[in-house]
């Protein structure tokens, strides 16, 4: 592999365009297109800058294959992306979890209040958890800013096979959950601690099948290594359009938080205003979704 397979190469992994690397080597455009169809040859100061932009040596980016001599995950990618997800996945199932056992225990006798405060306490150790979990892996994204693709065709079919199991054994749980609400009204009255007891158990399915959606979706997103390497080196527009995404999403989740808990201290609806949380998660995806700088690129 030559100089011009390499520079295709390097930049397919980063998920870059022409565009973003010739403003990153302030050339043009053109330039970068002809280095790529070897009509041309960058000069030797380029040459470096290449060389420490992607971390590669400069007599394999000449003369080697960058393709071939970087196949390890030598920034040990796997192992983190394994720990980020299922931390991740099991915060967001415990709050859910937790919003259940906080319906179900006053049904068993438990103070309302204590059961509000168990509530909160699941959702700081969560909280606790998420925040930390994401400075790690802001720290990880900045400290390796582009991760070799080591995985194998065949480890990301494998894994593709399993994301769909995720995905209908988590709907199919919901579904189940479903089921046992009618079976179960069918023999007992549709009132107090019956109501508390069947929505509890359906709420903890939802917990464990929102879990499963969650890791398998990460786990899915961790073989897309072309896609960490381009949301970490993004244009100036799709960084400041991120940038715009995450404050609105954070706005809009400090708003729910401020309804709830206005909602819990005037009106005492700890227990029943919780479904303002996930809606505000939804308002966020849907945010995320609509304002992607990347729509239509995947």
């Amino acid at each position: 592999m030559a100089f011009p397979e390499n520079l295709q190469f390097l930049r397919a992994r980063a998920g870059v365009t022409q565009e973003h690397l010739a403003e990153e080597l302030n050339v043009s455009r053109q330039s970068v297109s002809k280095w790529e169809s070897g009509a041309s040859f960058p000069e030797m100061e380029t040459l470096l800058r290449i060389c420490d932009l992607y971390g590669v040596n400069l007599d394999t980016l000449l003369r080697g294959s960058l393709e071939e001599s970087q196949v390890c995950d030598t920034a040990r990618y796997d192992a983190f992306m394994n720990r980020f997800s299922l931390r991740v996945s099991l915060s967001v199932g415990a709050i859910l979890a937790g919003v259940s056992m906080m319906i179900l225990l006053p049904a068993l006798g438990v103070h309302e209040m204590l059961a509000t405060a168990f509530f909160l306490l699941v959702v700081t150790v969560s909280a606790v958890v998420l925040v930390a979990s994401g400075i790690e892996e802001d720290h990880f994204r900045k400290k390796h800013p582009l991760i070799q693709d080591f995985y194998t065709e065949e480890e990301k079919e494998a894994f593709h096979r399993k994301f769909i199991w995720y995905i209908a054994g988590g709907v199919g749980a919901i579904l189940f959950g479903v089921v046992l609400l009618i079976v179960f009204f069918a023999f007992f009255p549709e009132r107090e601690p019956y109501e508390s007891l069947a929505g509890s158990a359906f709420l903890m399915i939802v917990a464990l099948a929102v879990t499963a959606f969650i890791y398998g979706g990460m786990q899915e997103e961790k073989y897309k290594i072309w896609k960490y390497n381009r949301d970490n080196n993004p244009t100036p527009e799709a960084k400041a359009q991120l940038g715009r995404n995450g404050a609105l999403c954070g706005c809009i989740m400090l708003v729910a938080t401020a309804i709830y808990v206005g909602l819990g201290c005037s009106r005492g609806l700890w227990g029943q205003a919780w479904w303002l949380f996930p809606v505000g998660g939804i308002l966020c995806g849907l945010v995320c979704t609509a304002l992607n700088p990347y729509k239509g690129e995947e």
